[in-house]
């Protein structure tokens, strides 16, 4: 599975900038680039690791002088002291898109060939440079739009996750080893492996890759962004609502009731963690169908959400629409419209909400009083991370370790019920086998890791 061909492919973000990366890596990396590289120190292949040159780049014309594309900057890097484990030349050129393209084409023209979505970090992952789970924290990395996605993705790259699971998967290895050495002597009717301890160990794995299993809701919500549905009746103001948190009029607001007869969803950074916001229909008795088919979309997001933002309309009767809101949801009611009421009726009416115990705050979404604090509520209501907490937020990890989790589940069952050896260390194998898959210990399928990388930017 070991790549042999040499790659290229342009490492900055696509369009026109100052400078522009075009990286380049393979047993002949050094070969090609030396053929389209004139520097001041000599060719590159005399150069140490890690070691910065700068010349010309272009093609060799018949009468041996250069056709010169750019000058840049080539940083050497030697294997395995690379990001890919292999030879790798970074060409450091200017940020013209007529500039790259051309160096790509001398590169192709050289013996390269273009590097495909994840290639780089597939060949580092496929060298030994980092694991599985640390590989796909990369494009995590890349793609995180916040800092707790930024946190979760730096915590996964320095090995949090992978060392917890390699703890885990070794305790257990130690235990199948010696079960599975009961079954070579099972004639002798002797005990290598003490059930009591198995058991215990079961229980505290179990517990372990429970709680893992369980951080997956946290951890997808903050790479998607914490889902928050602004629900209510006809006429609240949560379109108003909406676009004073976006600052920007996403959605249409009118005095005419059943507007918004559809989810209106758009996302905005508050204090490092990223929010998405979910205008849904007001709730109310209609005969208008369009209108019923928006309020059942309403009750289908109130169930995806983390947070449900309550939103009541203070120049109105008190509403007679109860939630059903989950225990692993968060509730926040929001008073709005408190610029319509005197301050003794505005008294009056935070007095009465007040009584039922909730979260309450007052607000104005259309002058913006209140929307600071609601802010700070918000971000209040969702978990807050430990330095040392392990997250997951990967479906592919979240996947095996629910396999994982069923696995060891039986173990517990077998040695409860006492079950013959072979089906005791079948399951044990199974949660070790998932457990592995995460970091790819196992993994031996190209399709498999094809399908990891996919998703990566090319030039990463």
């Amino acid at each position: 599975m070991f790549p042999s061909s040499t790659v290229c492919a342009i490492s900055t973000p696509a369009g026109q900038g100052g400078i522009a990366v075009v990286r380049v890596s393979g047993s002949n990396a050094v070969t090609v680039c030396d053929r389209v590289f004139t520097g001041t120190k000599g060719t590159l292949s005399r150069q140490p690791s890690h070691t910065v040159s700068f010349g010309k780049i272009g093609s060799h014309t018949p009468d041996g002088s250069m056709k010169v594309i750019d000058e840049a900057l080539v940083t050497v890097f030697r294997a395995p002291h690379s990001y890919t484990g292999e030879d790798t030349v970074e060409i450091a050129c200017h940020g013209s898109l007529f500039i790259q393209q051309e160096i790509l084409k001398l590169l192709l023209a050289n013996g390269c060939r273009m590097a495909a979505a994840g290639e780089f970090t597939q060949r580092a992952y496929l060298n030994g440079k980092m694991d599985l789970c640390r590989a796909e924290a990369v494009g995590d990395l890349i793609a995180s739009s916040s800092a707790a996605a930024h946190n979760i993705a730096i915590r996964q790259m320095r090995g949090d996750f992978s060392n917890l699971l390699a703890e885990l998967r070794d305790r257990l290895l130690h235990f199948a080893t010696l079960v599975e050495l009961e079954l070579d002597f099972s004639e002798e009717d002797v005990e290598f492996a003490e059930r009591t301890q198995l058991t215990a160990l079961a229980a505290q794995l179990e517990s372990a890759i429970s709680r893992l299993t369980d951080s997956f809701a946290t951890g997808n919500a903050i790479k998607n962004g914490i889902p928050v549905a602004i629900v209510g009746e006809t006429n609240t103001g949560k379109s108003t609502l909406l676009n004073r948190l976006l600052r920007e009029d996403k959605a249409i607001v009118s005095d005419v009731h059943g507007t918004t007869r559809d989810s209106i969803e758009d996302t905005i950074l508050i204090g490092g963690m990223l929010f998405r916001f979910i205008d849904t229909a007001g709730i109310r008795n209609t005969a208008d169908r369009i209108e019923q088919l928006g309020i059942e979309r309403t009750f289908r997001k109130i169930e995806q959400a983390s947070i449900i933002l309550r939103l009541i309309d203070l120049s109105n009767d008190p509403p007679t629409v109860d939630l059903k809101i989950r225990d692993d949801q968060h509730l926040i009611v929001a008073l709005n419209k408190a610029d319509l009421l005197s301050p003794d009726a505005l008294a009056a009416k935070q007095t009465f909400y007040a009584a039922a115990q909730l979260d309450v705050i007052t607000i104005s979404a259309k002058s913006g009083t209140g929307i600071s604090q609601l802010e700070e509520k918000l971000l209040a209501g969702i978990p807050q991370l430990g330095e040392n907490d392990v997250i997951v937020s990967n479906m592919r990890h979240y996947e095996e370790l629910h396999h994982a989790l069923a696995a060891i589940r039986r173990v517990m069952q077998s040695l409860d019920e006492g079950v013959p050896e072979d089906l005791l260390a079948q399951d044990i194998r199974c949660c070790i086998s998932h457990l592995g898959n995460i970091t790819g210990q196992q993994i031996h399928s190209e399709e498999v890791l094809d399908n990891i990388f996919k998703n990566f930017c090319i030039g990463k």
